[in-house]
């Protein structure tokens, strides 16, 4: 028996020191073959003698059951982010304010932060960041990536954190096996959407990598943070690469500079530079302000840029009726995926520009999500350019096509109009609305084209045969759908109003509304004067309001939805203190363990108030990652911004 308990710990021992050649130094020393024929025997070693099999097997990198959820994990040390500069003026402020001492300067990986715990030599824990002081429990997932070690040599506690990303090629080769409205935005949206998935099966098919940053706790003592990342590099992790060491800011400024003029050649994503005191000492000496680490900041890189050529434009008919002009383009790799469309907003958008069909122009990604055309290229316009002008008739039913001379849309005038209906029932059916899982586009165009869905009304006359019976569906696919269905009729009536499509009423207006009037009867009598006496609705967001209850079809389909068991009113939820009473709060970003739904019923239920806009009256701004234009407004305007542990601060302080 011995003798197989020590095959069996050669071959991990042998399959462990292979990956960590080829996934982390890339200098593989026996061919794919060979890899797996060590594997495969470590498999069935396991099999015929299960009690000598251990969590840290590299046959265990896929977990077997899937799970219900992911716990949550405090995490010993906080996981904290840095303060960002956007230009080298800032960055010599930054410099200049903490003294002449020696910096690393690294690449900012665009993934998502986690954290890896081991001991005895084991990997115990992997957790995402979450809000930096609790996350969530992902072992399971963690051990799917390669360049992970499941074992080190080394005995005692050690907790480090690392950026798990998507490598570009892997992102290219699931996109190009996802439909077009599947895909994922980036890379970093497609690592974080991976890590996250309850089976560990699907993200061992995601391809993901990590680069190990920083020692978070360790029985061993450093004086230097870049005597740490050998150590880690010692043990087999995969630290960051084109790190530098300097007390020069001419030097640091010049590593930028190398770094970004490396973005298109990489195999992954980077948004920026990291600058961080590389003395420790010197760290603990300057310490933090506001979580945030004054020894160190994140320099982030402009928009990256790229010159393409406009094929011709195209119209999209959203649910609304509104004709947003796009840009078929030359397919160009911009912010780390092939863009081949872009969106021109309006026609007026097209003219301040100048834009023209042939032209060849310059694009971007919005928030490095949303490509942008930014502007033309005049130099290289040719002789054989077109201008464009909307059409007079809706590409989707042939109907006229309708403009105000005020207004910068151009409308579709039918309300049956099948462009529009297949909007309007996918909007109805999203998150933030009804949230009737498994119902998108793709689906939502199959029931059309079955002629099962021909209203917002006909979702919930649906039948589980006919469902199952359509190519791609089956009985599974079908009673999870019909369960969704049946669980959104209790959405209540703030989640309808939103669903409905209304123009101008958003989530916070619908929210408002539906708080206000409590039935959904009240609105057919409801007049312009009556609306705007809400903080949350202007004069024209009334006018639409009362314009859409004033029609017959609208009655209709309410009547419908009522027989179909659909809630039509709304129940408060029980106020649970007054804390924040009279207090305005807006939301923006993505916030760590909560939906923003979340944290505005947990605001609500202490008497606060949610706004959908910034201004001298809001009192907090509740703003998570990836926030925008609102937390420059309230920067600008010096409103109290806050983060959600901030805001579990305060709800705690005073329970």
């Amino acid at each position: 028996m011995n003798n197989i308990v020590d095959r069996i710990e050669y071959l991990r021992k042998t399959l462990e020191y292979h990956s960590r050649k080829y996934y982390v130094e890339d200098s593989p020393e026996i061919s794919d073959y060979e890899y797996d024929m060590l594997f495969r025997e470590l498999e069935k070693l396991e099999a015929e003698y299960p009690e000598y099999k251990t969590e840290n097997s590299p046959t265990q990198r896929v977990g077997g059951q899937a799970l219900d959820k992911f716990e949550k994990v405090k995490h010993d040390v906080p996981m904290g982010s840095l303060t960002d500069v956007f230009s080298f003026e800032e960055l010599r402020s930054f410099y200049n304010k903490n003294g002449r001492c020696e910096y690393s300067v690294e690449p900012k990986i665009d993934g998502l932060s986690v954290s890896l715990v081991y001991d005895n030599g084991q990997l115990i824990r992997g957790a995402t960041r979450g809000d930096g002081l609790v996350g969530e429990n992902v072992t399971s997932n963690i051990k799917t990536i390669k360049s992970i070690p499941l074992t080190i040599d080394y005995k005692g506690h050690l907790e480090v954190r690392g950026e798990v990303f998507m490598p570009r090629e892997a992102f290219n080769k699931i996109n190009e096996e996802r439909s077009e409205k599947e895909q994922f935005a980036n890379p970093r949206n497609a690592a974080a959407g991976s890590l996250r998935q309850l089976d560990s099966k699907i993200t061992a098919k995601r391809m993901l990598d990590i680069f190990v940053f920083n020692v978070q706790k360790c029985d061993k003592e450093f004086s230097k943070h870049s005597e740490s990342l050998d150590f880690l590099k010692g043990l087999g992790f995969k630290v960051l690469p084109f790190a530098i060491v300097t007390d020069k800011i001419e030097d640091i400024e010049a590593q930028i500079e190398n770094i970004g003029s490396m973005r298109d050649s990489l195999s992954f994503d980077i948004d920026g530079a990291v600058i961080k005191a590389d003395v420790l000492s010197v760290r603990d000496e300057l310490g933090e302000v506001g979580g945030r680490p004054k020894w160190a900041v994140a320099y982030k890189y402009p928009p990256e840029e790229k010159e393409t050529k406009l094929l011709d434009i195209v119209i999209q008919v959203g649910r609304t009726g509104v004709l947003t002009p796009n840009a078929v383009l030359e397919p160009v790799k911009v912010a780390g995926s092939t863009v081949s469309r872009a969106t021109l907003h309006n026609l007026n958008y097209i003219r301040e520009k100048d834009i023209r069909i042939g032209d060849t122009i310059v694009i971007h990604k919005a928030g490095d999500i949303i490509p942008e055309v930014d502007r033309v290229v005049l130099a290289k316009r040719t002789d054989d350019v077109k201008i464009y002008d909307m059409p007079e008739k809706c590409p989707s039913c042939n109907e006229p096509v309708f403009h105000e001379e005020n207004e910068a849309d151009h409308r579709c005038t039918n309300a049956d109009c099948p462009a529009q209906l297949l909007r309007t029932i996918e909007h109805f059916a999203s998150k933030g609305a009804m949230n009737i899982d498994g119902m998108g586009p793709q689906i939502i165009s199959l029931f059309y084209e079955n002629g099962m869905l021909n209203s917002i009304s006909d979702i919930y006359t649906l039948e589980k045969e006919k469902i199952a019976s359509l190519e791609r569906m089956g009985e599974k696919s079908a009673d999870n759908l019909i369960q969704s269905i049946e669980n959104s009729k209790n959405a209540g009536l703030d989640r309808v109003l939103y669903a409905l499509g209304i123009r101008q009423v958003g989530e916070v207006a619908a929210t408002a509304l539906a708080k206000k009037y409590r039935d959904i009867d009240v609105f057919f009598n409801l007049t312009q004067d009556e609306l705007t006496q809400l903080d949350d609705i202007g004069e024209v967001s009334a006018d639409y309001i009362v314009n859409f209850f004033a029609h017959d079809k609208t009655r209709e389909l309410i009547e419908k939805l009522k027989l179909c068991g659909v809630k039509m009113t709304y129940e408060a939820e029980e106020q649970k203190g007054d804390i924040f009473n009279g207090a305005t709060f807006v939301l923006t970003g993505k916030l760590p363990t909560m939906t923003r739904d979340e944290a505005g019923a947990l605001i609500e239920s202490y008497g606060g108030k949610i706004s959908s806009s910034v201004s001298k009256k809001t009192d907090y701004v509740l703003a998570g990652d990836d926030a925008g234009s609102k937390l420059t407004k309230a920067q600008e305007l010096g409103v109290k911004i806050i983060d959600e542990q901030e805001l579990k601060n305060m709800i705690s302080a005073v329970k």
